[in-house]
């Protein structure tokens, strides 16, 4: 690897991704990393995929990764982390949110949501961290807090210190939203690797 860590972000519109890109490479950037995002949000508004690149290290020349290079797959969804796992490195590192969403084409009967996407990841990647982000920003006091409860797993895998990480979501959310916020990140980060 060429010194850089190349983080991505898979989920659904609605899901908080974009924010949640935003507040890691806010806080990777604090830290004294070289960051670049990118990101793709199509039919993001309607449900659809939405996913961001986050690329970060001493210098990053590129915001997009290349398939097979995913040191990170941060996914918000499971039906995004199967079309997604091509991107991942041979050794790389799995954090799903164990949340299903379904599809227009599930919702409308044309398709069925596959079975056991949770079952099929624990039997073939051992560096798999499979939480329940809604039921952490529910403990939290905010369900809408999802997101940065998730980032607040994430954290456990790269070398920022706490403090960065709340600086940078203070600096990324409104002030009334930022305790709950706190709150949601600290019982993420408590949750095990």
């Amino acid at each position: 690897m060429d010194g850089v860590t190349n983080i991505l972000m898979a989920g659904v519109g609605g899901q908080g991704v974009i924010l949640a890109s935003e507040i890691v490479s806010e806080a990777v950037m604090r830290s004294g990393y070289d960051v670049k995002k990118s990101e793709v949000h199509g039919m993001a508004q309607r449900g659809g995929s939405v996913t961001t690149h986050v690329r970060f290290g001493e210098k990053v020349y590129s915001p997009l990764i290349k398939d097979g290079d995913v040191d990170i797959l941060f996914s918000f969804e499971l039906l995004e982390t199967a079309r997604y796992l091509g991107t991942l490195r041979e050794d790389g590192a799995l954090v799903v949110n164990d949340q299903k969403i379904l599809p227009p084409s599930v919702t409308l009967g044309k398709d069925a949501y596959p079975d056991d996407i949770a079952g099929l990841l624990r039997a073939r990647y051992p560096r798999l961290t499979l939480v329940d982000a809604p039921s952490i920003a529910r403990q939290a006091g905010n369900a809408k807090a999802v997101n940065v409860a998730f980032v607040g797993v994430l954290s456990r895998y790269l070398d920022v210190s706490e403090s960065t990480w709340h600086a940078a979501i203070e600096t990324m959310l409104p002030p009334k939203l930022v305790e709950v916020n706190l709150k949601a990140f600290a019982l993420g980060r408590e949750q095990q690797q």
